[in-house]
């Protein structure tokens, strides 16, 4: 499988992946934009020459967008292979190719957020302990953090106290959801979760995280997406209107 990484030079006219559709969607607008900004900042869009979710997307943890101390470590945003890419040994391509470029950056290592079991958004925590990556860290209600480090006596990364609790009474009542662009997905649906909000006159309140440094002091390690309600977590999947109607059914909204 050929690799192509993304460069200001290439951006607009490769696929992203993640999002597929042409460059009007408002999807792909809005994550070319955010890696856009982020090139500069040594971040790294590694893809199959494919035309599906087949690519992984690493950043210098300094200027990664969650609230972790990780120096001189290597943060992945994100390992997806899916569909009929898989069974091929495309994650272990891409994830090699990872670890080779981030030791010769002199890295102390690799991290990436994953959960106690196999959840959406979040690494697959089976593959990456067959990988070599352990959890380094927790934070509630399922979160853990996994490393791969390059030399045992490598400082450990680690969260930040400020999303050790997963309940934020200052918040306020009603639903407060914390979001980025870093994923296409958010551009479709936050809007449509604010509407659905509106018509049943559900107090709803959105956080449009639009710095590193915003992201890296929020409440929460995915700051990609995470919902609260009452100012206790409820969850980081990107929400559907299907499954978001339940929530609101759940609480009797």
């Amino acid at each position: 499988m050929e690799l192509i990484k993304i460069t200001t030079d290439n951006l607009e006219q490769e696929h992203i992946c993640c999002a597929i559709s042409n460059n009007k969607d408002v999807q792909v607008m809005s994550k070319k934009a955010w890696l856009r900004d982020r090139l500069d900042e040594g971040l790294v869009f590694l893809k199959g020459n494919v035309r599906g979710k087949c690519f992984i997307e690493y950043i210098p943890a300094e200027y990664a967008w969650t609230p972790i101390e990780a120096n001189e470590y290597m943060y992945i945003n994100c390992l997806w292979v899916s569909g009929q890419f898989k069974g091929h040994g495309y994650s272990t391509i891409l994830l090699d190719e990872c670890i080779n470029d981030c030791k010769e950056k002199g890295k102390k290592g690799l991290v990436i957020l994953s959960s106690k079991k196999k959840m959406g958004f979040l690494a697959e925590p089976k593959y990456m302990r067959y990988k070599g990556f352990e959890t380094v860290d927790t934070a509630s209600p399922y979160f853990e953090l996994m490393y791969l480090p390059f030399d045992e006596n490598a400082e450990k990364p680690h969260f930040k106290e400020s999303v050790k609790n997963p309940t934020h009474p200052d918040m306020g009542t009603g639903f407060t959801l914390y979001y980025t662009n870093q994923c296409p997905f958010t551009a479709k649906y936050v809007p449509i979760l604010e509407g659905m909000a509106k018509t049943r006159n559900v107090d709803f309140q959105t956080v449009h995280i639009q710095t590193k440094e915003a992201a890296q002091n929020a409440p929460t390690p995915f700051t990609t997406f995470s919902l609260f309600y009452n100012g206790e977590f409820i969850t980081h999947e990107i929400l559907s209107e299907k499954k978001f109607e339940k929530i609101l059914s759940d609480k009797g909204l």
